[in-house]
């Protein structure tokens, strides 16, 4: 998506607050909270496989009425934040978590999908204003000096939630029967609790106006362009081979969660030790990600050499990865359900199963991050990346084969590494390292929109990778 900026409050004096409340590193740390709190907690849940619940149904068709909401208002979200400001806006998406979570409280007493589905399509709303919101405080309020250092500690704060999350169904169903299949209230009780602790702590947000920057000035006020503006910008892209070139893997990055979340974790393992594995997916997500943007980073002077090492190294790992997830696989499908590991009783039979779904978990952050790396069009890329998972969500409903759908997974994450490579050879030119950090994110090649020359200016980089919408 794309911005119009606009200084306000240039000849202030800027004031600190105590304790530093209004700089830069405070407001990203409670944003990074309030997404610990929200799509942290949100991803803990989904990753239990069916939301929790031994038929996934439910979950499924929640999941694709969010993801499709989503990809419609993931551009009239920016509009929202223009009228109501970050903290109005990111609590009225944090709600919608908490009602999502209450859905399936309700769904575990009365088997009725109606409620779930409903609160799947108003979060995916909701989550459109959650994301707007993020993205414009990532791009304003930290300067282009800092701005990576703030990126890395939002997201380190926001993945703590899945892992963190992981530890709740653990925890509270730890002791059930062994033919316990459904998560118990408690366990969507306390997802409640955390997510209305995000909505609250949304509300301490600061305006821009009030943030002062670590050089000492004033944040920019950023403002997304008009919803028309940016829907028609967003429409053109399509006609960029480049970015044609990124489909693929924006499609694919969340394809593979119905997969992985219900037909592994949620078909192989009994019910607490899919809260264990959790923790060590999301455990996981974190390492990937440091790992990745090391190597993209810093690995090699020349960046089009880090970008396409990074990509050699994530095709070569996904490919070990999916191999061993289809000798898995080959194993147990619908019409022969494997028998459910536990992480205390099933000795060595559940180390393998553990190991891949631990990689599954590495895999998609590394993948995750590949791809926006490349692209700088969040609005483009989220479109596509919501539109894939609404479908693979229905996927998962129709009870198509796990070896096809293992096998869809593969060749769709397969095509993605050497069109990312070609996008990055022909579009990817080496800056000079001793150009000032702001003017690094042109080096793309990507061509601008013809909006630019009216002062429209692109979101950073990195905070295109959310898990959930």
């Amino acid at each position: 998506m794309r911005f119009q900026g606009e200084e306000e409050a240039a000849a202030k004096v800027p004031v600190t607050s105590p304790f530093g409340y209004n700089s830069p590193l405070v407001q990203v740390s409670l944003i990074g909270l309030v997404c610990f709190c929200c799509p942290g907690m949100f991803n803990a849940l989904t990753g239990m496989g069916g939301g929790g619940q031994v038929n996934p149904d439910a979950s499924n068709n929640a999941n694709t009425a969010l993801y499709t909401t989503f990809s419609i208002f993931g551009i009239p979200g920016g509009g929202v934040y223009n009228i109501f400001g970050p903290k109005i806006t990111l609590a009225m998406g944090c709600s919608t978590y908490v009602l999502y979570a209450g859905s399936f409280l309700y769904y575990n007493h009365q088997q009725d999908q109606t409620f779930a589905i409903f609160a799947g399509a108003l979060l995916g709303i909701g989550a459109s204003f959650l994301w707007a919101g993020q993205g414009a405080i990532m791009t304003s309020y930290p300067t282009a000096t800092r701005k990576g250092t703030y990126i890395s500690l939002f997201w380190i704060i926001f993945n703590l939630g899945g892992v963190i999350g992981g530890f709740i169904p653990f925890i509270l169903n730890y002791h059930r029967k062994e033919k316990a299949e459904t998560v118990n209230d408690m366990t969507y009780i306390v997802f409640m609790c955390f997510m209305s602790a995000g909505t609250l702590i949304s509300l301490t947000i600061l305006s821009p106006d009030r943030v002062v920057k670590d050089d000492g000035t004033h944040c920019t006020n950023i403002k997304y362009s008009n919803v028309t503006t940016e829907a028609i910008e967003i429409l053109k892209l399509f006609r960029n081979w480049k970015l044609l070139l990124i489909i693929p893997a924006a499609w694919a990055s969340n394809f593979f969660y119905s997969y992985q979340f219900d037909n592994v974790n949620g078909l192989m393992f009994n019910l607490r030790t899919r809260g264990f594995n959790n923790v060590f997916y999301w455990g996981a997500q974190m390492i990937g990600s440091v790992g990745i943007g090391y190597i993209l980073d810093f690995s090699f002077k020349s960046r089009r050499t880090r970008s396409l090492v990074g990509v050699g190294i994530v095709a070569v790992l996904g490919t070990a990865i999916w191999a061993g997830g289809l000798a898995n696989q080959l194993n147990y499908s619908f019409d022969k359900p494997p028998k459910r590991l536990d992480f205390k009783r099933s000795g060595s039979d559940f180390a393998g199963p553990f190991i891949l779904y631990f990689s599954y978990g590495l895999l998609d952050s590394m993948f995750q991050y590949s791809p926006c790396k490349t692209c700088r069009y969040a609005g483009f890329y989220k479109g596509v990346q919501s539109a894939g998972a609404a479908v693979a969500w229905q996927v998962g409903k129709k009870k198509i084969p796990l070896l096809n759908q293992l096998i869809v997974n593969w060749v769709l994450t397969t095509l993605s590494y050497p069109l990312l490579a070609v996008l990055i050879y022909k579009a990817v030119k080496d800056t000079d390292s001793n150009k000032p950090a702001e003017d690094d994110d042109t080096a793309s090649g990507l061509p601008p929109p013809a909006s630019m020359k009216d002062g429209y200016k692109e979101l950073e980089n990195s905070i295109t990778t959310e898990k959930d919408g």
